[in-house]
């Protein structure tokens, strides 16, 4: 993986997603959990894309437009910075008449088998 690689991920919002569906307002408009799922799917799908399992640490983002189901949305998740297995990534999401969502997102490259050993040893 190089820095400046980007992934993009296509995605038309659901009705399972809006505010009000999950839990996080009380409009039928897309939610900021959904979208930051969207962002996180396009930067895992980067470094899968190159063979490593990560796990999210960190995410600021603005959620600045709202949408409604239907929408067709555009997430690209931008490698700015790799510091050993840190990744940081720039994640930009849109739909037809521009950004609704950004912000900075940060993975972990893990062994995916340690990792759930971990967590699972002595249950």
């Amino acid at each position: 993986m190089e820095k400046g690689e980007r992934h993009t991920v296509r995605h038309a919002v659901s009705e399972t997603e809006t505010a009000d569906k999950v839990g996080s307002g009380g409009l039928p408009v897309y939610s900021t959990p959904s979208m930051t799922a969207l962002m996180e799917r396009a930067a895992f799908g980067l470094a899968k894309e190159h063979g490593y399992d990560t796990v999210g640490t960190r995410l600021e983002i603005s959620h600045l437009r709202a949408c409604l189901p239907g929408t067709s949305l555009t997430c690209t998740a931008e490698l700015s910075e790799i510091d050993g297995r840190r990744l940081s990534f720039r994640v930009t999401v849109s739909d037809a008449e521009g950004v609704i969502g950004e912000g900075e997102h940060e993975r972990f490259i893990i062994d995916a088998g340690k990792f759930m050993d971990r967590l699972t040893k002595g249950k």
